[in-house]
C-alpha cells in the first residue's frame, strides 16, 4: 500500500450533514425458510457479495446484504465511523428480519467477518452458522507493507486523521481481468474522488478506520471462547492481505461443536469476487445445509 497524507483540516473538523447516499445494500426474496446475512468488508461495497447472493438465492435462500454505515459517504465522513457504527448496521438488519424465518445464517468477508461473529455471539442461538470468509485480525499477508508494525504509534497521535493508505495491485484479486478492471478506477483515483465507489469501494483506507479494526478485533478476541454457534472459515492459502494464522486463531478459540477450517489454493483475499468465488459459494450452501466437508 502506498501512503497519501491529506491535511484538509477544514473537512476533518467541520459538521457533518447527512449525505443523501445512494444505499446499494440489497434484498433477494427466497423460498426455502431460510436467510443469510452478507456483509462486506471495510471500505468496500455490497457488490463484492453480489455473487454470493445470487448464488445462494437460486438455492432457496433469502440474503440481506446490507451497506455497512457510512459507506458510499465522503473520505472525511467515513474516516470518523466507530466500528459500533457497522456493527450496528448488521445488528439492524438482522433485528428487521429476527422471528421471519425457520434459521437464519450470516457471512462477511475480510472485517465483515468479525462483525458476523459478533452477531453470534449477542443472539447466540438464534443465528445458526456464520461463515467466516478471509477474516482479518492482523494485516499479515504477503503483500503487507514493511512499514506496518509502526501504525499504533500512529494510532496515539492526531496524525491518525491525516494518514491514508492507497490500494495498490493485486487489490486482493488473483483473477487478471477483475484485478484490470479495479486498477483502472484505483490508478486515477485520488482522495475527492468517489467515482465508481459503489462498485469498487474505496481506493483509500483511512488510518482512523484501521485504528478502529485494532479495537474490534481486541473486543471480538475476549468474546471468542463465549461463541457456540455453529463456524466455518474460508481463507485463500496465499491471501495477500491477511495470513491463513487469522482463521486458525478463530477455529482455536470459538467453542463451536460443528467448526471447519476450508483453503483456497486459487485466490487471493476478495475471494467473493476471485477466481474460486464458484467453491466459496458451494462450500457455504453446503455448510449452511449441514453437510460435513467431503473427503
Amino acid at each position: 500500500m502506498a501512503v497519501a497524507f491529506s491535511f484538509n483540516i477544514k473537512n476533518l473538523f467541520k459538521a457533518h450533514p447527512k449525505t443523501d447516499l445512494p444505499d446499494n445494500g440489497f434484498e433477494l426474496p427466497g423460498t426455502n425458510g431460510d436467510a443469510v446475512i452478507l456483509i462486506h468488508g471495510m471500505t468496500g461495497t455490497p457488490h463484492e457479495m453480489r455473487f454470493l447472493a445470487n448464488y445462494l438465492n437460486r438455492q432457496g435462500y433469502a440474503v440481506y446484504c446490507p451497506r455497512l454505515a457510512n459507506h458510499g459517504a465522503p473520505l472525511h465522513i467515513l474516516q470518523m465511523s466507530k466500528w459500533q457504527d457497522f456493527y450496528q448496521t448488521v445488528r439492524q438488519s438482522y433485528l428487521q428480519i429476527r422471528g421471519q424465518y425457520k434459521h437464519v445464517y450470516t457471512g462477511g468477508l475480510s472485517m465483515g467477518a468479525l462483525l458476523a461473529l459478533l452477531l453470534a455471539d449477542e443472539f447466540k442461538s438464534e443465528i445458526a452458522g456464520v461463515s467466516c470468509l478471509s477474516p482479518t485480525l492482523f494485516y499479515d499477508g504477503w503483500n503487507t507493507p514493511w512499514y506496518s508494525f509502526m501504525l499504533p504509534l500512529a494510532y496515539k497521535t492526531p496524525l491518525k486523521y491525516f494518514f491514508y493508505f492507497k490500494e495498490e495491485p493485486p487489490y486482493g484479486i488473483k483473477n487478471e481481468a477483475v484485478r484490470r478492471r479495479i486498477h483502472e478506477f484505483y490508478n486515477k483515483a485520488d482522495l475527492n474522488n468517489l467515482e465508481m465507489v459503489q462498485q469498487y469501494g474505496y481506493p483509500f483506507f483511512p488510518l482512523t478506520l484501521l485504528y478502529q479494526l485494532e479495537k474490534l478485533v481486541k473486543h471480538l478476541s475476549g468474546r471468542l471462547h463465549d461463541i457456540a454457534t455453529p463456524v466455518q472459515l474460508i481463507q485463500a492459502q496465499h491471501d495477500d492481505m491477511s495470513s491463513v494464522r487469522n482463521s486458525q486463531f478463530i477455529y482455536n478459540r470459538v467453542k463451536s461443536d460443528r467448526k471447519e477450517l476450508v483453503l483456497l489454493h486459487n485466490s487471493y483475499h476478495i475471494i467473493t469476487a476471485d477466481q474460486e468465488r464458484n467453491t466459496v459459494a458451494m462450500h457455504m450452501q453446503r455448510f449452511f445445509s449441514g453437510q460435513p466437508i467431503p473427503a
